[in-house]
């Protein structure tokens, strides 16, 4: 069972689903659902489409570079069937779907740390300009009566 990719958002389209265009070069292209087909028709560029995986990859939000995508790559080479080749293979596909998504978690903790920082950054600013919101009801209180007596104070000295 061969599964393709589609040619605008990259997502895998698998036997009998999804729809293909031939081109006059003989190029097939395979396209998931009418939306990614309909996009390619008008000529968009799937790196300015925020639902492709070519746009996240561009924005760097996904990796790009990582020797685990070599071993997704395509082949057409005809190989003779083993079955102690295929089992290796079964074993090591295993393997290397565990090392990507601890790669691909790494890097999304790294591109996280960023936000964080300026999510800290901004809520430091918000408590050092907005304090009086946070404070309790008695800081307050003690606030007012000291404001109340400087008033006091102020009033009598105007007086004399």
């Amino acid at each position: 069972m061969r599964l393709e990719k589609c040619f605008v958002c990259s997502s895998t389209v698998y036997p009998g689903h999804g729809s293909m265009l031939v081109r006059n070069d003989a190029k097939a292209l395979r396209f998931c659902r009418s939306k990614c087909r309909k996009n390619f028709a008008m000529r968009k560029n799937p790196r300015y489409l925020a639902w492709t995986k070519a746009f996240r990859k561009a924005r760097g939000k996904e990796m790009v570079v990582d020797s685990t995508f070599d071993f997704e790559r395509r082949r057409n080479r005809v190989a003779k069937y083993d079955r102690e080749l295929m089992s290796t293979t079964l074993r090591a596909m295993k393997v290397i779907e565990r090392v990507r998504e601890k790669r691909e978690r790494a890097f999304f903790r790294q591109r996280m740390k960023v936000k964080t920082e300026v999510e800290r950054r901004q809520a430091l600013r918000d408590l050092t300009e907005d304090i009086e919101l946070i404070e309790p009801a008695i800081v307050r209180e003690r606030k007012a009566q000291r404001l109340a007596q400087k008033l006091k104070v102020d009033a009598t000295l105007e007086r004399n």
